[in-house]
């Protein structure tokens, strides 16, 4: 679900940068429909457009660390 939209992000991630750099931006298929200064902005104004589940949020910001997450555990296996 949405990677379409996700690759879109990925594979134009440097232009996308010059122009949307710190914003939240709105992809629907392989086109930015919207940016935002916050998270909540952009889900605020997309609901009222298209239907949950059909766009994708994404902050736009130099390299990974915004679409990578890690999770770490203090869990011991014998």
């Amino acid at each position: 679900m949405l990677d379409k939209e996700f690759s879109y992000y990925l594979e134009h991630q440097d232009e996308l940068l010059k122009k949307y750099n710190n914003r939240f931006v709105v992809i629907v298929g392989e086109k930015v429909v919207g940016d935002y200064g916050s998270h909540e902005q952009a889900l605020f104004r997309s609901v009222k457009k298209y239907k949950r589940g059909t766009f994708l949020i994404q902050e736009c910001t130099e390299g990974d660390k915004a679409y990578t997450l890690t999770f770490h555990s203090r869990v011991a296996f014998a």
